[in-house]
């Protein structure tokens, strides 16, 4: 599995145990969670959970996710990776976050676009998926950037935070 990649401003690596205090800061702030299958978090020790959960997973070859560190600061801004893997169909889904201080910044393109090569060039992946809530503008300008393909609206797909809502799904595919 990743153990690292690195773009022109970023180092992408798997999530570390250390990582526990800048990424709870991060998934904290409920702007940044506000679109994410999670409530924002309240106590380090549930970023820590998160960091063991990933770590499980990634050990079972169902997902992996990574800490997303700007190269200047040398500070975590982040994380993101694969959802899931289904070798079968060589399809993975991808799910990032950023730290609200460095959106627009062009930080998520760089990190998906940096995914994407990996899945596709070493992972041999066919087709990459993103599931997104239709309100999240930010995240629906991303994918457009990286010219993933609208594929459709499911209607109350996902249960979180006491209710059910829509996500978009967009792919992108290999060839």
């Amino acid at each position: 599995m990743i153990e690292q990649i690195y773009t022109k401003r970023l180092y992408l690596r798997k999530m570390k145990m250390a990582d526990a205090h800048s990424l709870f800061k991060i998934w904290s702030d409920p702007e940044v969670t506000k679109f994410m299958n999670i409530i924002n978090f309240t106590h380090e020790e549930q970023a820590k959970k998160m960091i063991e959960l990933f770590d499980q997973f990634a050990e079972e070859c169902k997902a992996i996710r990574l800490t997303i560190i700007e190269k200047e600061s040398n500070e975590i801004i982040g994380s993101c990776g694969f959802n899931s893997f289904d070798v079968k169909s060589a399809t993975t889904e991808i799910g990032y976050d950023l730290a609200k201080a460095y959106w627009g910044k062009g930080y998520a393109p760089e990190s998906i676009s940096a995914l994407i090569d990996y899945a596709f060039t070493t992972l041999d992946i066919n087709r990459i998926e993103a599931k997104v809530e239709p309100g999240n503008i930010n995240s629906i300008k991303v994918l457009e950037k990286l010219n993933f393909t609208f594929e459709g609206t499911f209607q109350e797909y996902e249960e979180s935070k006491e209710s059910s809502y829509d996500i978009n799904v967009y792919s992108l595919l290999k060839n």
